[in-house]
């Protein structure tokens, strides 16, 4: 029996998503050839690549609105630097509510001023940064929707005259959202699509080709673009992957479907942390708290090894908590089951009638 998969990413994947995968990589589309041994020029790759790209457009509601999807390399982290080598000619505004919103802050200050209008740093991440105001002239303002490591997530954005830009890699397709405020999303499959090795990009085309500098071909989104995300060799086995949980996500009724089942399961979690004394929330603020990832500790150091073992027993993999914060995160993607937070559940109710 498959265990109850809260890790934090690569993701938990669809059943029925692993069968196929497991098939093509054996056989694909009846070619008596594996997925990873075809060209990926061949017509059956690039209907992959194209249905892939329209189904990522459908899901956000972004079709013929002027975006491109694109599936590229270098994870999120490579987005750090592509998102400000096209973007920023002058001056950038960022919020700073996490690891990887301060590693964007940090790659983008390599190409011109960079303003950190809001931060939770000094809390350690524990909550949202609200009430800042964002100054004309910027050339975008950049924010990270969820944050993984910490637990928090943004639920409203702000509104600005300049592009938005958005990490989404840890909620990407897992709530209703107006897609089309954002000038530019950016996702690492692995936390909500897929397996590591590709990053989805959507971007609307009016934003490029305002900046002077010169841009390397594979950091040029317009490059990508204008080859159909096949400028280069593109991860064929990711990006099918993504293709299998974007149609599986289209039959389940799509983002508001998922929500529905995304807020139940963060429900059920947070009503127990809250509930049961032994247990404590990470995050400060209960309306900052993500629907992905909830970080909580044992009110009680020295119940953690009964409290691992039980949790150990009853089939549970990756619910240890990342070491900026430690204690333990329960990661709930769209294809973790309400069966699989029930089951977390239960083992926290038993430690607390053998406490």
């Amino acid at each position: 029996m498959k265990k109850h998969n809260f890790s934090a990413g690569p993701c938990i994947l669809p059943q029925t998503v692993l069968e196929q995968a497991s098939r093509a990589v054996i056989n694909f589309d009846n070619l008596d050839l594996s997925l990873l041994e075809i060209s990926h020029r061949s017509k059956n790759f690039i209907d992959v690549m194209e249905s892939a790209k329209q189904l990522a457009l459908e899901h956000l509601g972004l079709q013929n609105k002027g975006y491109k999807a694109l599936f590229l390399q270098g994870g999120a982290s490579m987005e750090f630097l592509m998102v400000a080598y096209n973007l920023l000619e002058n001056k950038a505004g960022y919020t700073n509510t996490g690891t990887w919103s301060d590693k964007a802050i940090k790659e983008a200050r390599l190409f011109g001023e960079v303003v950190e209008l809001a931060s939770s740093k000094a809390a350690n991440f524990n909550y949202i940064p609200k009430g800042y105001s964002i100054p004309s002239g910027l050339d975008y303002f950049h924010c990270t929707s969820n944050n993984t490591i910490f637990g928090t997530q943004m639920h409203e954005f702000p509104e600005t005259d300049c592009p938005l830009i958005c990490d989404m890699s840890s909620d990407i397709f897992s709530r209703q959202l107006d897609f089309s405020k954002f000038d530019l999303i950016y996702a690492g499959a692995q936390k909500n699509m897929g397996p590591a090795g590709t990053t989805l990009v959507v971007v609307k085309e009016d934003v490029l080709g305002k900046v002077s500098r010169q841009i390397p071909s594979m950091l040029d989104y317009s490059v990508h673009i204008s080859k159909d995300s096949m400028f280069n060799t593109p991860a064929v086995f990711p990006v099918y992957v993504s293709m299998l949980t974007l149609s599986w996500l289209k039959d389940l009724g799509g983002i508001s479907a998922i929500e529905k089942i995304n807020n139940n399961k963060a429900e059920i979690l947070y009503n127990e942390i809250d509930r049961n004394t032994l247990f404590n929330g990470f995050v400060a603020n209960k309306e900052d708290r993500s629907k992905m990832n909830a970080t909580f500790s044992l009110n009680d150091a020295s119940l953690k090894d009964t409290f691992d073992t039980l949790w150990n027993q009853a089939g549970i993999n990756g619910l240890n908590g990342h070491r900026s914060v430690g204690g333990y995160r329960a990661s709930m993607y769209n294809a973790l089951g309400v069966e699989s937070v029930q089951v977390l559940v239960d083992v926290m109710q038993t430690l607390e009638k053998k406490a």
